[in-house]
């Protein structure tokens, strides 16, 4: 039996119930219900267990799921079934923070190779590796057999590193760039902009102080 496509809302959700599992693994917890793992992921109990259908698990009536076991289901959808490679490209503040996370969180991922153009940075010791040449990128990514980067670099400079990622076969893209980015079809681009964030999150917190004051 062909099981059915997983769609992008729900991929979209899968890192909740990830992060939630992980939480009541670390806390000894055996068993869980839809309604506390919901609860936990911020979403309805109809909502996950729809979910979680996709990827042919249904849980037991009366007992839930097994905690463990949904935890390895769901990790190996998202395809986190080892210590993936990533590269991080601009190491400034956020690239240098980005980098210490991913080697402290043990989230599935492992920091590969780190990037930069500034040559007094280029060399520096980071989350315990050398920072190299954005002059060697491409075989900087090649050698370290990565298809996932992180992109953290000055706006100006983004799509021709971007170009040039892509045409040392990265097929994934995070990227904390304040601009649009152009990349084929094939690969897959996800854009985390705080200052866009931030500027929804101020337009709610205005509509709500315009609602109190009955304006």
């Amino acid at each position: 039996m062909t099981r059915r496509a997983v769609p992008a809302s729900t991929v979209r959700r899968l890192p909740l119930y990830l992060r939630a599992l992980d939480e009541l693994a670390e806390r000894g917890v055996a068993q869980t219900s839809s309604t506390e793992l919901a609860e936990m992921a911020g979403v309805g109990p109809a909502q996950l267990r729809r979910d979680l259908s996709f990827l042919g698990s249904h849980g037991v009536r009366g007992v839930g799921y097994d905690v463990e076991h949904l935890q390895a289901q769901v990790a190996a959808e998202l395809g986190l079934t080892g210590d993936l490679p990533v590269v991080i490209v601009g190491i400034g503040n956020l690239g240098h923070a980005l980098a210490n996370y991913v080697v402290e969180a043990g989230t599935g991922f492992r920091v590969a190779a780190l990037v930069d153009a500034d040559p007094a940075v280029v060399g520096t010791r980071v989350a315990g590796l050398v920072v190299e040449d954005v002059a060697d990128l491409v075989d900087v990514v090649r050698r370290a057999g990565v298809a996932l980067a992180v992109l953290t670099t000055p706006a100006d400079v983004a799509q021709d590193v971007c170009d040039r990622l892509v045409a040392a076969g990265v097929t994934g893209i995070l990227t904390f760039v304040p601009r649009v980015l152009q990349v084929p079809d094939d690969v897959d681009l996800r854009t985390v902009d705080l200052a866009t964030e931030l500027q929804i999150l101020a337009f709610h917190a205005r509509r709500r102080s315009l609602a109190r004051s009955g304006a």
